[in-house]
């Protein structure tokens, strides 16, 4: 008795700090100042797709970069080349390197010894470029570990450009964080159109002042002003501009601006940029403005000249002003870019996804309903099926539920549509432990055992099938947790962190709980019923009364799981998968667009010159309801065209036809990022395959795992064909599902293997068939009850979660199906027919027996 009460306050204190975790996170706005500051910032925050924002995906150009570092080499060494009075040919640079040739091949010793001087005067540790000769051309080209150097640097320092950046903006907690080797990911709650954001982390604005070319000017370039912009719209590129002329090389870097801001001219009211240089750049400023009176002085901001005023005097105060036509909202914008600094390179925008507030709250309200309706439908079908013992393990998964919401306050994670996805089928599959449990109890009391024992060998005898279907299902999660990102990694992380609760819940929890249960019963005897009929499968199957011949349909269940797969396969050649914008790339925006037609919306697309663009009438959001006011605009990739300009044109367009339209989700992936995902999606499933593979080869045999990963691939192939053949978009919402299903069908498999485990070390002679039609009858009632409580879980959200889980819903009930039928008619099968070529070559089925009978007494 004292043992039960201290793990009962034990327990007791988990949880009560679990749920104390989690309260934050639940308390309404008025009552939160009342909370220390480091207990109310103990939050999970939700995703973007749930609270409405942006998600930009930001890759620093490295054509740019390097071209710009082999530039700046080139610069130096003509220089050198100059002072050395050796004659060259315009140097060609490229991303890869410099090219320099002479025009008198005998200068060929003297050019490489300057450049080999050049090189070590500038660079340090290992050499940054190597040298090869060719006649009288000498290429410096970039050695791979300098390029890697320039990424990492260049990321770095973008990093902090950007957050300086959006400081500056007062954008409220922006998420910025480094991604890959050459990406950042900027995360804006409440931004739901990101363009002018865009357009600021967009702008390299790299500084320059370089002095207009005159008639002793050797080496000179051209540049556009900036363009005169219409007072009603955008610059175009017809807008008119003036070309300059100009020198090459830089009179002084932008770099010495140490801070900008935006004023009022005195004569004219104009807004311009006021800077103020550091002490270096006064002082060069000074010198350069004094030995240059009358020449003019052009501000370069990105290739692009501003302004290009004429030096009348000596400036020597380290301040000046540049003014160009700007509008307060441009004057503003470019003091903020100085005073943050440059961008080593240009930032692309690779990918772009938007959600609106009011689909951000309409998903909340869709996942509490459905989670609500699931948990409902659960605890009916527990109750159900085991009476009083039912309630005991639904009231386990509601503590689950809370210390999943503590567990992920505590890390500070973030909730995503598709992790509360996750969380309803975390609450199926929590279901099986409890079931397996109450299963082995009732078999133990079966055979006249005591109630403490029956418990005992109960938990017992199924922690160990319960450890290995969780290790099963975690290998897949934490490879989606690992490769994937933003929505689809919330998935992960809820799903990861709900197994483990659930470890807690069902083995330690329900354990006091029906402890406590006997303890306060006071009887000598034991029984876990439910409703007659449920009771009657339990009785007829799990006891062994009656053992289905599932065997005798092994051949017929192979050639037609076969045939069916063939038939998927097909399905994926024609029709073929509908792949949504995260593997086909391209630009998507969905509208609610009151009193407009789709014929309205066409007509302005083609008339801003978007031809191509599919529009089509689509469900609302958070139904499968047509409304005839929301609308889809789709455009396929464009290879050579910038992605982030379509989506932008696409808005203009919508605007222009529909100016109330309220854009409810905005998704651009360009031709990078869709395929890294779809690499990232082939390879996660192959290791997860791989992952299982090897687990089940250390716990059981070969045979066993190789015949799950084979029923595996089946139901993968089936479940695609499902895809195919329903029109259900297939994105990375549908990978999650399909690794989710992965260990799901393994989890449902680990449960049959341990039976037919079991079996063969009470009763190893037995013919091997029977043995394993007994397992399978022995399993069948855990089997029906765990997949018709992950059903009843999982089927609120396949009915009103409307297209936003639409990929992940309806592919995991038709999974759930095939995954529990090919556990009896595939899997089950392949491991007889390996297990008799085994016995015909004098191999075991198993490793040594391992003794599972013990002796407990009561506590």
């Amino acid at each position: 008795m004292r043992a039960l009460t201290k793990r009962t306050l034990w327990y007791g204190c988990i949880i009560l700090l679990g749920f104390l975790s989690a309260l934050p996170s639940f308390l309404p706005g008025e009552d939160r100042p009342y909370l220390p500051d480091w207990y109310d910032s103990n939050q999970f925050s939700l995703g973007l797709d749930l609270r409405g924002g942006s998600h930009l995906l930001l890759a620093v150009d490295m054509e740019e970069l390097l071209q710009n570092e082999n530039q700046q080499m080139a610069d130096v060494l003509t220089d050198n080349l100059r002072q050395a009075d050796i004659r060259y040919l315009k140097p060609r640079v490229d991303q890869g390197g410099i090219h320099i040739s002479l025009r008198d091949a005998g200068d060929m010793d003297v050019l490489t010894q300057v450049a080999r001087d050049t090189l070590a005067e500038s660079q340090s540790g290992a050499p940054a470029y190597t040298l090869a000769r060719d006649n009288n051309t000498l290429t410096l080209s970039m050695t791979q570990v300098h390029r890697e150097a320039l990424q990492q640097d260049a990321v770095t320092q973008s990093l902090d450009i950007v957050h300086r950046r959006l400081d500056e903006t007062g954008m409220v907690e922006p998420s910025i964080t480094r991604q890959g080797q050459d990406s950042i990911v900027v995360q804006l709650p409440g931004v739901s159109d990101p363009q002018r954001v865009k357009e600021l982390l967009g702008t390299t604005a790299q500084m320059n002042f370089h002095w207009l070319a005159d008639s002793t000017s050797t080496d000179v370039i051209e540049l556009r002003g900036l363009e005169d912009r219409p007072e009603d719209g955008p610059e175009t590129d017809q807008s008119p501009s003036q070309v300059y002329r100009l020198e090459r090389q830089i009179a002084m870097e932008g770099r010495h601006v140490r801070n900008a801001n935006m004023v009022l001219q005195q004569q004219t009211g104009q807004p311009v940029v006021n800077f103020v240089l550091d002490k270096t750049g006064g002082r060069q400023f000074g010198d350069m403005t004094q030995a240059n009176i009358g020449r003019a002085l052009a501000v370069v901001l990105d290739d692009k000249v501003i302004t290009a005023p004429v030096i009348r005097s000596a400036i020597t105060t380290g301040s000046g002003e540049i003014s160009g036509g700007f509008s307060a909202v441009d004057a503003t914008d470019l003091a903020m870019l100085l005073r943050a600094g440059a961008l080593p390179a240009a930032l692309d925008v690779i990918e772009e996804r938007s959600v609106g507030p009011s689909l951000g709250s309409d998903s909340i309200n869709m996942g509490l309903l459905a989670g609500l309706v699931g948990a409902a439908l659960v605890l009916a079908f527990m109750v159900t099926a085991y009476g009083s013992w039912g309630l005991i393990a639904w009231l386990s998964l509601s503590v689950n539920v809370g210390l999943i919401f503590g567990v992920l306050s505590l890390l500070g994670a973030t909730l995503t549509l598709p992790g509360i996805a996750g969380l309803i089928l975390v609450m199926g599959m929590a279901v099986d432990a409890n079931i397996l449990i109450n299963e082995r109890i009732r078999d133990e009391l079966r055979q006249g055992k005591t109630p403490w024992l029956s418990l005992d060998n109960g938990f017992r005898k199924a922690y160990g099938t319960i450890i290995d279907s969780n290790i099963t299902t975690l290998i897949a999660i934490s490879l989606l947790f690992t490769m994937g990102s933003g929505p689809v990694r919330g998935f992960a992380v809820t799903m990861g962190i709900g197994l483990l609760t659930s470890l807690f819940t069902s083995v330690a929890f329900t354990r006091v709980l029906m402890e406590w249960r006997i303890r306060l019963s006071g009887k000598k005897t034991l029984s876990i019923t439910g409703l007659p009929l449920f009771d009657r499968l339990a009785n007829k199957f799990s006891s062994g009364k009656q053992v289905i011949n599932f065997m005798r349909a092994s051949a017929a269940g192979l050639v037609i799981s076969a045939i069916l797969s063939v038939a998927s396969i097909a399905l994926l050649v024609y029709p073929g998968l509908d792949f949504g914008i995260d593997f086909s790339g391209g630009a998507l925006v969905e509208i609610k667009a009151p009193d407009t037609s789709i014929e309205q919306l066409r007509s302005s697309l083609v008339n801003a010159g978007l031809p191509d663009i599919s529009v089509q009438e689509t469900a609302s959001a958070g139904g499968n309801a047509i409304a005839s006011d929301t609308y889809q605009l789709r455009q396929a990739i464009q290879e050579d065209a910038d992605n982030s300009q379509v989506m932008n044109n696409m808005r203009a367009a919508v605007l222009q036809a529909a100016p109330d339209a309220e854009f409810q989700r905005t998704d651009m992936v360009g031709p990078r990022v869709s395929g890294d995902f779809a690499d990232m999606s082939i390879l996660a499933v192959l290791l997860a395959g791989a992952g299982m593979l090897f687990y089940l080869w250390y716990r059981f045999e070969n045979h066993f795992a190789v015949a799950a990963v084979i029923t595996i691939a089946l139901d993968l192939t089936k479940t695609l064909g499902f895809f195919a053949l329903s029109g259900v978009e297939f994105n990375l919402t549908a990978v999650a599902a399909l690794l989710a299903l992965i260990g799901y069908s393994v989890n449902d498999k680990v449960v049959v293997f341990d039976r037919i485990r079991e079996n063969l070390h009470a009763k190893p002679d037995q013919d091997l068939a029977k043995l394993v039609d007994r397992s399978i009858s022995a399993t069948l009632t855990r089997t029906v009850f765990t997949s018709g409580s992950t059903l009843v879980a999982i089927l609120p959200m396949a009915v009103a979660g409307g297209s936003a889980v639409s990929s992940f819903a309806l592919p995991m009930l038709f999974g759930i199906i095939i995954s529990t039928s090919s556990s009896i008619f595939i899997a089950a099968p392949i491991v007889l027919m390996l297990g008799r070529r085994r016995a015909n070559r004098g191999l075991g089925q198993l490793h040594a027996p391992v003794s599972t009978d013990t002796v407990t007494t009561r506590p």
